[in-house]
């Protein structure tokens, strides 16, 4: 690990300066599309005005016959439409490249960063399983970015789907400043622990909890209540970028059909600490959308804690509930995220009135 005083030093002449802090933008949703796909690519206007991350595909679903072509493909979608990424542009567009035991990776940040470095926002790297994987993607991105002559830093976004990337979060959360967050991965992740389900995240109803017998027949009346298999992971991974100022993210949820059982994951995540989730297929980008973005309600009565409590000590009652200064700074966090999204749009400004 570096020491405090290296730690925000370009990692190669000429490289820009490493990011002291992660620029908050909207992150409701991370929508997933294949550049490979030319029906796909055609659509990319239409769909990034309706998301806050678009993602260009380069892994997992891309057949290894296609890799080249989905690299290329997100090159050229991106100087197609240099309008909508990159400076001054209202949708963020990041990538997923190859695993990096892959013979893929090494090409895919060559060529993007060269061709598009100036419009990409991050870089998603999948299977990270300590800071050492971070670590090199650090140096690569810094020696690229002098070569290119950008003028920021790409940042990085890990995704958490091995046994050992649990093991390490909070290291990984803390190996460089060019971390904006990480994504938890439930598909690999329950491979690489041995976990029993073939689910893409969500629930499993064997996962489960069950009442006490309510007499000899241990079959009557015993009402089963389905468990988050998801629950310690997403906690986790939320204290580890908390702790290190970057932001946490559900992954992907698989039953595409299912958006009852979505809406339920995202606000999970939601609620324990997550800024937003992956969406697969568009129907997935209401839910994100709307699971999270505070309800008008709950805004509104953050407002009232806040004003009520004014310079945020001692206690207070409202609705027969109290209120200190531990409440308020929960709804200042709620406010925070509402002030944030109404800020680019329109309608949250308007059912929020802040």
């Amino acid at each position: 690990m570096r020491s405090p005083r290296a730690f925000f030093r370009p990692l190669a002449v000429g490289a820009p300066a490493p990011a002291t802090d992660v620029p908050f933008r909207p992150s409701r949703m991370i929508h997933f599309f294949d550049p490979s796909n030319e029906k796909m690519a055609a659509k990319v206007p239409d769909i990034a005005a309706k998301v806050d991350i678009l993602l260009g595909n380069l892994e997992d679903a891309v057949k290894t016959e296609k890799k080249e072509a989905a690299r290329q493909g997100l090159v050229d979608i991106a100087k197609a439409n240099a309008g909508l990424f990159g400076h001054g542009g209202d949708t963020q567009l990041w990538t997923r490249v190859n695993s990096l035991d892959s013979p893929w990776v090494l090409d895919d940040l060559i060529t993007l960063v060269t061709e598009i470095g100036h419009q990409l926002d991050v870089i998603m790297v999948p299977k990270v399983e300590g800071p050492q994987d971070i670590h090199y993607v650090d140096r690569l991105l810094a020696q690229l970015e002098a070569r290119a002559g950008l003028d920021r830093p790409i940042l990085v976004h890990a995704i958490l789907e091995t046994a050992e990337g649990v093991a390490n979060v909070e290291q990984i959360a803390a190996a460089s400043p060019r971390m904006q967050g990480i994504s938890l991965g439930p598909a690999d992740l329950a491979a690489s622990r041995r976990m029993k389900t073939t689910r893409v995240g969500g629930g499993h109803p064997g996962y489960l909890v069950r009442q006490d017998p309510t007499g000899e027949d241990l079959t009557e009346g015993r009402t089963t209540y389905q468990q988050d298999l998801w629950h310690y992971t997403i906690a986790r991974m939320v204290d580890a970028c908390a702790m290190n100022d970057i932001l946490p993210f559900y992954g992907p949820f698989g039953d595409i059909k299912d958006v009852v059982a979505c809406e339920d994951q995202f606000r999970n995540a939601f609620l324990l600490g997550c800024v937003g989730a992956w969406s697969l297929h568009p129907v997935q980008i209401d839910i994100a959308k709307k699971v999270f973005s505070p309800s008008p309600e709950d805004v509104a009565h953050a407002k009232r804690v806040v004003e009520a409590m004014g310079d945020g000590s001692g206690a207070v009652m409202i609705d027969g509930k109290m209120e200190d200064d531990a409440s308020c700074k929960q709804c200042i966090v709620m406010l925070d995220l509402a002030r944030e999204l109404a800020a680019s749009d329109p309608e949250l400004a308007a059912a929020y009135d802040l």
